[in-house]
């Protein structure tokens, strides 16, 4: 089990992440960091055998608040302490995982890669001052700067 105060200056470019069925919501903000990070639940994998399993297979980082699970995830697990994602996104930047809001890169919902759509090229849903505007390439969600960004932004600024 990796002591978070012991991973190395993660960066979304050089880690891929695997949250466990507790930390749904870390997941979606690690993604709107860039994070390629995986959900147990997206997959339906509760099992920590096969948690184990694709973290092995896809090379990522077990984030988990459950110790046996990290424990048997030795140095690919990380034992996050706190229950509230504030202060799990503050557990892990303070041990070095870079943590901001830049351009979209990954679905917060899906965790798919998000490309910019051109105006006009998006639904009547998405608001008229939306500029500029992402699409999830696999499940088609759009995303842009709004409010729920604003919110995350100041989170991570907190954080």
């Amino acid at each position: 089990m990796t002591d978070p105060s012991t991973v190395s200056e993660p960066t979304p470019d050089d880690t891929a992440l695997l949250c466990d069925v507790m930390l749904g919501s870390l997941a979606r903000i690690l993604r709107m960091c860039g994070y390629d990070t995986a959900y147990a639940l997206d997959r339906g994998v509760e099992a920590d055998d096969r948690l184990l399993r694709i973290a092995r297979e896809e090379d990522r980082l077990v984030l988990t608040r459950d110790v046996q699970l990290a424990e048997r995830a030795g140095e690919r697990g990380v034992l996050l302490r706190a229950r509230d994602t504030d202060d799990q996104l503050r557990e892990l930047a303070e041990h070095g995982l870079a943590l901001a809001l830049d351009e979209p890169e990954r679905c917060s919902k899906c965790n798919g890669r998000v490309e910019r759509v051109g105006d006009g090229e998006f639904p009547d849903y998405v608001p008229d001052d939306a500029d500029p505007v992402w699409r999830c390439r696999d499940c088609g969600q759009y995303f842009w700067r709004g409010s729920h960004w604003a919110d995350v932004r100041e989170r991570l600024e907190d954080v």
